[in-house]
């Protein structure tokens, strides 16, 4: 038969593959044909497997087609003894489990040339199958319409899996404004997934035929692994110096942190300390830069001299010489001192030059004209700042969009990748995250409104701090081999695809599960390839090819010692 003139409304008998013997809601339990010797149907010469995980099935109702997603495939007699049935079955009848998830109709369009049929598929099911109806493999032709394209602005990713080769599209504004969670297991693909989607926004000026496109992406890299993925890009490192993260940009909570800490048990008398010598600093520069100190708080964004902050500090200590109550002021001057001179520190320690307005230009920095992709490298942050100095850039990406104009933020949003989120954002009560944990759970809560996008990537969503986990509302996840991130992915993702979860641990590498409201439909994908240098420097360390050069030589490790000794790559 010419599978291109017939009814597609009319069943394929090749495709038939059994019954429905129970309907219990959106969920079917159907008892596959004795005669199936093998889980396959071949079908206008393409194979189709029967049971797949995720794969779709179907049930003709008149006009309409009810599609569902297969979630289980098992031997009846399984099936009957959890029913509480003495098993009748035989030993070879299997039964197949599907969720109902939609609904589809046939239309015949005449008016175009060469006449041709148009599946209209709509989410959600409004009829509902009977038992003993047919039920039926979904051929790959129908199974691109299913998936579709979407409507609106949308991104290229990859392809579904066991659609023969259906593209698999985003849509941009959901993957993006209402943040996404890219999940899975060390060496799965996500950062390759993360390549893969700012690729494709950055292409998509040209695919949409945009005459000008400048998407404003903001990457939080520990690794320094994304440089190598983006020809042009701007980077901001503290090894060379270009990341400027000073100590004023700091608020009160993060300055407590970055000069006390948590541990310390007189941290209440330091942080008041702390918290006035900080307000006077702040108003110390009203002459200097012209601010207006009646409008400023301790929280706001104004440079002030650290050796104000200290001498403000000093002019609080009390007068008598009783080492106890000045070990408070001892301890604050102590610790930003020993901070003065750790050369670690130098990318917020910088001391300000006490003449010119520098905050406009640390905003730049990172949303400023130039590059669309801003790759901030924190490998070289020590680790003790790492959560302040995670914070510091989130909040100020934060802050930057709720104190602009709705006009501006509509003309200027932003995209904030967060990579290797479990450590910026625990689930624990870290003290030196505490900060960034504050930060990221602001943008997750609030972040859509202000026009700034956040798109969380982490290897253990079990460590991931669950507020911000269920602010996103879409998902892309990879194999993932630990039961406690299995049992926190079926947490957070809808029951509807509970069935899609059941195999994760055994995704192929750039393999995922995509469900969310970016997704056209709750599916197995495999996200596009990219050639090398489109791709982050993540490659796993080949052993044998390693093994086969010579040791190093005294001149090489003089060299590595060198550049460790003075923190440079």
């Amino acid at each position: 038969m010419n599978t291109d003139i017939r009814n597609p409304s009319d069943p394929v008998e090749n495709l038939e593959i059994g019954k429905i013997i129970e309907v219990d809601g959106a969920h079917i339990i159907a008892e596959l044909e004795p005669k199936l010797t093998e889980l396959s149907r071949v079908y206008a010469g393409e194979t189709y497997p029967i049971g797949q995980f995720g794969s779709i099935i179907k049930i003709h109702f008149g006009r309409r087609i009810i599609y569902a997603f297969v979630g289980r495939l098992r031997m009846k007699a399984e099936y009957e003894l959890e029913r509480g049935i003495l098993p009748q079955a035989s030993a070879d009848e299997r039964i197949v489990e599907a969720d109902l998830f939609g609904e589809g109709e046939w239309t015949h369009d005449a008016s175009v040339s060469p006449p041709r049929w148009e599946l209209h598929f709509e989410r959600g099911v409004a009829t509902y199958p009977l038992p003993q109806q047919t039920v039926y493999l979904t051929p790959k032709s129908e199974l691109r319409y299913i998936y579709g394209r979407g409507k609106g602005p949308v991104v290229y990713i990859g392809e579904h899996v066991g659609s023969g080769g259906t593209q698999c599209y985003a849509d941009m504004n959901e993957l993006i404004g209402k943040h996404t969670a890219v999940l899975g297991s060390t060496g799965a693909g996500k950062s390759g997934t993360i390549a893969t989607i700012i690729h494709s926004i950055l292409e998509r000026g040209q695919t949409a035929g945009h005459s000008n496109w400048e998407p404003r992406i903001v990457i939080l890299d520990p690794h320094n692994e994304y440089g190598s993925a983006f020809t042009n890009h701007l980077r901001l490192s503290t090894d060379e110096g270009s990341l400027k993260l000073p100590y004023w940009l700091l608020n009160l909570q993060e300055t407590i942190a970055l000069v006390i800490g948590k541990t310390e048990f007189v941290a209440t008398s330091q942080a008041n300390i702390v918290k006035t010598a900080l307000l006077n600093a702040r108003n110390s520069v009203e002459e200097s830069i012209g601010i207006d100190i009646t409008k400023i708080s301790v929280d706001s964004p104004t440079p002030y001299s650290l050796d104000t902050f200290k001498q403000e500090v000093n002019s609080q200590r009390p007068s008598g010489k009783d080492k106890k109550e000045q070990e408070p002021f001892n301890s604050v001057i102590n610790k930003l001192e020993t901070l003065q001179r750790d050369t670690r520190m130098k990318f917020m320690l910088k001391p300000w030059d006490n003449i010119n307005d520098p905050f406009p230009k640390v905003l730049s920095q990172f949303v400023g004209e130039g590059e669309p992709v801003c790759i901030i490298d924190l490998s070289g942050v020590p680790n003790e700042v790492a959560g302040i100095a995670s914070a510091v850039i989130a909040r100020t990406l934060f802050y930057l969009k709720v104190w602009q104009s709705t006009s501006e933020r509509e003309k200027y949003p932003v995209l904030l990748v967060c990579e290797e989120a479990h450590r910026y954002v625990p689930n624990r009560g870290e003290a030196q995250y505490e900060a960034a944990q504050e930060a990221i759970r602001r943008i997750a809560k609030e972040g859509r409104k202000y026009g700034l996008g956040l798109l969380l990537v982490s290897q253990r969503p079990s460590e991931v701090e669950a507020t911000v986990l269920s602010q996103c509302n879409s998902w892309i996840v990879h194999r993932i081999t630990n039961d406690a991130d299995r049992e926190q992915v079926r947490g957070i993702l809808p029951d509807s695809v509970s069935g899609l979860t059941k195999m994760l641990s055994g995704l192929r590498r750039r393999e995922a599960i995509f469900v969310g409201q970016a997704a056209m439909l709750p599916s197995r994908i495999l996200i596009r390839e990219l050639s090398a240098d489109k791709l982050p420097r993540s490659k796993d360390i080949d052993f044998d090819k390693g093994w086969q050069n010579s040791h190093m030589t005294n001149a090489q490790l003089i060299d590595v010692a060198k550049r460790w000794r003075y923190q440079e790559r």
